[in-house]
């Protein structure tokens, strides 16, 4: 460029921008066809092709290709007469480096701008081009890289970001380099970032994200950024352009659906949102799309597409789904369907398209799947019916989640050996299948799995006992992690295949089995008598009826051992039987009030010559109680550590006239609360436990009887939190807290109150009698925060963690705002640029005031501010007319009296001021 040219083109950049300003401004008044020729001319004018803009709407994707080389391409939406337009757009790639990528779609010839390009990019409209812009990168090592572009500038007129042709486009992607998480591809997005809507039509938008690598996809609207990657100064979503007509903006963070109520104002409007990847639950790389709808005034009405919800397909099966389209108008419709099963390399899904037809159109979606198919998150088709109306062509979008399942394991089957159980199942007819899982329950659940319903719920009662790795691997002792089964409990499994995303197959049949009964197995462990030293507790036990008597020919003996405590690490041989029908004992002399006792029995083989042991019993625990006593109420704690399962528990309470145990109540859960009982009153409690193995053989139910337990009840509880009110004076920056009394409603004896600001700690404002019931506080910097009062009683109980907490906001007292217009022509009266009184909580602000050049006039850090309207650099008067400023306001929130809770929330204002002399 020669030195003239420059000179040329700088001049016309420090142009002032009036007429773009005022054709901004008229371009929410006139017809949009109107505005569009205005917008031409003025950019014929020689020279304007500085500032003849373009970026609609782009987005940074990227590919790996190996190692850690991966393939980048920028795809823009740019205005196509534009003389900006560029063969090469500069990529930085987030390690410090960056490169000129060229445009690769689009046949070769030139620019509106007289350049040639290799490729020129496609035109779709007269106004808009596609361009796309690709290259390759190799980086240094593992790390997070944020790609980004920014060009200048957006094109003009943009409703929703002032001064739209000075802004440029800033777009960035996230690249998670992990290799922990695997080689990542970001998500391809298949539909255009290019829209049209109508005012008073709902408009809907899905950018159609189809993640090749099947990673969770998560959707969230962003503000658009513009020069540095900074949020763009003044931008608005769509909806809040028409601050009179206010409608709602959103978007669904699972499905990315966009939708905007009502547009209600004509022209071209940006947003901005990311689609976030998960692997396992980490976040491994984002897109960002910012792109551009055109709204406008028109008299048409959408099709609406009627196909099937969400679905599921078992891998190996073909899917056809149903899909048609109707116009109310009779307008031609085309449909066409995009997704990830349109594009998979191996048996991908099938959809005549375009298919179109007046008025009404349907089609068939045929996907033949195969087990490569199977992942744990679903496929996207999204499909689009769009008609031939004008001035706008209207469309209706639907989304369709497919989920690939895979099927259940055949043929599992269950035998017992010894203490374990041998599990098999055929091999999964998947081969991509990792391996398998195994999960177990005590006695079967009924479970059957739903339609769709892959894994093993919760809810069914069963839990993950195993997770091999191979496919071929088709078998798989449980033996209880070393521990041994139980005999006489009947245990049910399934299985499922598991696959390398984490996807799992339908659940296998429930497949049951019990353990051989050649041990012996512990049915009691009841304490007869409770005493320090003297107490007796009876045992009982089922003899073995299915021996071996090959393996062991006996004759048998039964060592009966005992430990104290819940464990069976220590353990002392107690008594011997000869007999296998001797099946119960009475152990005496113990101490039963303090301490539970467990059980177990060996089982020797003593045929002459050849005396072995056989095994060890599962050990089973007497029942032991504990009592927490609190206000007016006792808690029993029941602990049991047996084999068989204990379904029910009755508590008994001795009867003070009658010295007998009665019952009072039932329990399915091992704990119990007495209450309406006196405080200081002895209670003595027993229980009593109802359990089964729940197979035959075996004796059912089982009882077994705790010891006798006693305890006083005492007030340990805090009284019931009041009720806190709040009353502002925002003038005085004052609080007025006022609480009930509650000591008839709740506690008679209260002794005082405690008022705290809400923080981390809390902060005590102040302590009370019980005969205050109100309190004036006058914070030093901030109204804002939460504030809560709790009693305490005259046994110095008191609970900082259960209240009723009230809360009073920054916005609750007049916000610090400031005037649009002041005169300092030095009369006394609104002399100072300074903001409205009566605001609170402001800690500090950043104002910077600049002239209509854009020249900075004053900047203050003060919340005052006063700005008597002279230039700071010299000193001087500045002339009468706008300025703009922006203006960063740091407001208290949380405790200020608690550095750790203390927070500033910024909250930005921009707009301008008029000074008058």
């Amino acid at each position: 460029m020669t030195s003239k040219a420059k000179m040329t083109n700088f001049g016309l950049l420090q142009l002032p921008k009036v007429l773009l300003f005022l054709l901004m401004i008229l371009s929410k008044k006139i017809n949009a066809v109107v505005f569009r020729y205005l917008l031409m001319l003025i950019l014929l004018v020689p020279g304007f092709s500085a500032l003849a803009t373009h970026q609609r709407a782009g987005e940074i994707t990227y590919r790996h290709i190996s190692g850690l080389t991966y393939e980048v391409t920028i795809t823009t939406y740019t205005f196509a007469p534009s003389a900006a337009d560029r063969c090469e757009l500069t990529i930085n790639w987030g390690d410090g480096e960056s490169n000129e990528l060229r445009r690769v779609n689009g046949e070769g010839g030139q620019t509106p701008a007289g350049i040639y390009c290799e490729h020129v990019g496609e035109n779709i409209s007269a106004e808009i081009r596609l361009n796309i812009y690709r290259g390759i990168h190799t980086y240094a090592s593992a790390s997070t890289y944020h790609i980004w572009l920014e060009d200048p500038n957006r094109n003009l007129g943009i409703q929703n970001i002032p001064n739209s042709v000075d802004v440029p486009l800033y777009i960035e992607t996230l690249l998670v380099v992990n290799p922990f998480l695997g080689n990542n591809s970001s998500p391809v997005l298949l539909l255009p970032p290019i829209d049209n809507g109508c005012v008073g039509v709902p408009y809907l938008h899905n950018a159609g994200a189809y993640d090749p690598n099947g990673d969770s996809l998560a959707y969230k609207l962003v503000n658009c950024k513009g020069a540095g990657g900074l949020d763009i100064l003044g931008y608005k979503l769509p909806s809040e352009v028409d601050s009179q007509n206010p409608g709602s903006f959103t978007i669904n963070p699972l499905t990315g659906d966009i939708l905007w109520e009502n547009p209600t104002i004509q022209g071209e409007y940006n947003f901005a949102f990311i689609i976030e990847e998960y692997r396992y639950g980490v976040r491994i790389g984002y897109v960002t799309r910012d792109m551009q709808v055109n709204i406008t005034s028109c008299n048409n009405t959408p099709p609406v597409i009627e196909v099937a919800s969400d679905t599921c397909v078992i891998a190996g099966d073909t899917l056809n789904l149903f899909v048609q389209a109707s116009d109310a108008d009779n307008n031609r419709i085309t449909l066409t369907a995009d997704g990830g099963p349109l594009l998979l390399p191996v048996s991908p899904a099938v959809f005549e398209q375009p298919d179109d037809s007046v008025g009404h159109v349907s089609q068939t979606l045929t996907w033949a799947t195969v087990c490569a198919h199977i992942r744990k998150q679903p496929y996207q088709v999204y499909f689009k019916a769009i008609d031939n109306g004008s001035p706008v062509q209207l469309f209706d979008l639907q989304t369709v989640n497919i989920t690939v399942i895979a099927s259940a394991v055949t043929n599992p089957m269950a035998v017992p050996l010894g203490n374990s159980m041998i599990l098999s199942w055929d091999q999964h007819e998947c081969t991509e299948a990792k391996g398998y899982r195994i999960y177990r329950r005590a006695g079967s659940s009924g479970f059957s799995p739903g339609t769709c319903q892959t894994g093993v719920p919760p809810e069914t009662g069963y839990s993950l006992i195993a997770t091999t790795t191979g496919a071929a691997i088709t078998a798989y002792t449980d033996d209880n992690d070393g521990i041994g089964l139980v005999r006489g409990i009947g245990y049910c499994y399934i299985v499922t295949a598991w696959f390398e995303d984490g996807a799992e197959s339908i659940a296998s049949e429930e497949f049951c089995a019990s353990l051989k009964k050649d041990m012996p197995v512990l049915t009691n462990v009841s304490i007869n008598s409770t005493s320090v030293d003297n107490g007796s507790i009876d045992v009982a036990w089922s003899k073995p009826t299915e021996i071996d008597f090959i393996q062991t020919p006996g004759p048998f003996i039964y060592r009966l051992f005992r430990s104290e405590g819940f464990t069976n690490a220590v353990k002392q041989q107690i008594a011997e039987f000869n007999d296998l029908n001797d099946t119960t004992f009475t152990d005496n002399g113990l101490n039963t009030r303090d301490t539970a006792w467990t059980y177990s029995i060996e089982f020797i083989n003593n045929t002459p010559g050849n005396v072995f042991s056989i095994g060890f019993s599962v050990p089973a625990s007497s029942v032991f109680i504990r009592l927490i006593p609190s206000d007016e109420k006792i808690k029993i704690s029941i602990i049991t550590k047996v084999p068989w399962v204990n379904e029910t528990y009755t508590i008994y309470r001795k009867n003070p006239s009658t010295e007998v145990f009665d019952s009072i109540g039932t329990a399915q859960i091992p704990v119990y609360t007495d209450t309406a009982l006196i405080n200081d009153t002895e209670y003595c409690y027993r229980v009593k436990t109802t359990g089964t193995y729940g197979t035959p053989g075996y004796i059912d139910p089982i009882y077994n009887l705790s010891q006798e337990s006693c305890a006083m009840p005492i007030d340990n509880v805090a009284p019931c939190p009041p009720e806190l009110i709040v009353e502002l004076n925002c003038d005085e920056r004052t609080l007025l807290f006022s609480w009930n009394d509650i000591s008839a409603s709740c506690a008679p004896d209260i002794d005082k109150y405690y008022l705290y600001r809400k923080g981390n700690p809390h902060i005590l404002l102040g302590t009370f009698g019980s005969a205050v019931s109100s309190y004036e506080y006058q914070p030093e910097q901030t109204i804002a925060g939460c504030f809560f009062i709790v009693a305490g009683d005259i046994h110095g109980n008191t609970d900082t963690t259960r209240y009723n907490e009230v809360c009073v906001s920054i916005d609750n007292c007049p916000r610090y705002r400031l005037p649009n217009v002041f005169t300092p022509n030095s009369d006394s009266f609104n002399d100072l640029f300074t903001p409205y009184p009566g605001y609170t909580s402001v800690e500090k602000i950043d104002i910077q005031i600049f002239n209509r050049w854009g020249v900075l006039v004053f900047e203050s850090s003060d919340p005052a501010i006063n700005w008597d309207g002279k230039d700071k650099r010299s000193n001087t008067e500045c002339a009468d007319g706008v300025y703009f400023y922006t203006c960063d306001v740091y407001e208290v929130i949380g405790s200020p009296e608690s550095p750790e809770d203390k927070r500033l929330q910024k909250r930005t204002l921009t707009d301008s001021v008029h000074l008058l002399r």
